[in-house]
């Protein structure tokens, strides 16, 4: 668990440097926040779970007219088909990138996913690749969420590697 602690803290000090440089508009962007929450829903793609809903609040900085860094935390719950319902909270940074008149995006967001449910206490990794339709006010997007040491079952045995599908509906403003 210590190496994706460090990894964590050597994006966030990445993320940190660029934003103490890129305040300087020498290619006349103005660079800017912008602020967005959300609601999620998807479907896991692993037993015993029928499907996944949550919320999240996402910090956006924008380094120029076609790339982003992202800060994102929310709340998911996994519903559990015979058994109690499994609650997480993922932390993620990301990067994105504007593509076609800078309103359709790829993004890939790592970080951790952090469980609240009592009877589970471990953490695990998140990495989630996803794409997306953004507008001033309105973000649409459509991504896959690998959580490394999450529980599942496969074929009958239990496992971790909890793999879902999600779609994210949110609204943004700038700061």
């Amino acid at each position: 668990m210590k190496q994706p602690i460090q990894f964590l803290v050597l994006i966030c000090l990445f993320i940190y440097s660029n934003l103490s440089i890129a305040q300087q508009s020498v290619d006349g962007y103005n660079r800017n926040f912008k602020f967005g929450v959300g609601l999620n829903g998807g479907l896991p793609l692993n037993d015993p779970y029928n499907y996944v809903l949550g919320a999240d609040a996402r910090l956006q900085y924008n380094i120029s007219s076609a790339y982003s860094l992202c800060f994102t935390a929310g709340y998911n719950n996994l519903f559990v088909k015979d058994g109690d319902d499994f609650g997480y909270i993922p932390v993620k940074v990301g990067y994105k990138t504007f593509l076609f008149a800078n309103e359709f995006y790829v993004m890939g967001e790592l970080g951790g996913a952090f469980s609240i449910t009592k009877e589970y206490k471990e953490n695990s990794m998140l990495f989630c690749p996803s794409v997306g339709y953004a507008t001033k006010y309105v973000d649409i997007s459509l991504r896959y969420e690998f959580l490394k040491d999450f529980p599942m079952i496969k074929d009958g045995v239990a496992d971790t590697g909890l793999a879902q599908l999600m779609v994210r509906l949110a609204y943004g403003f700038g700061l």
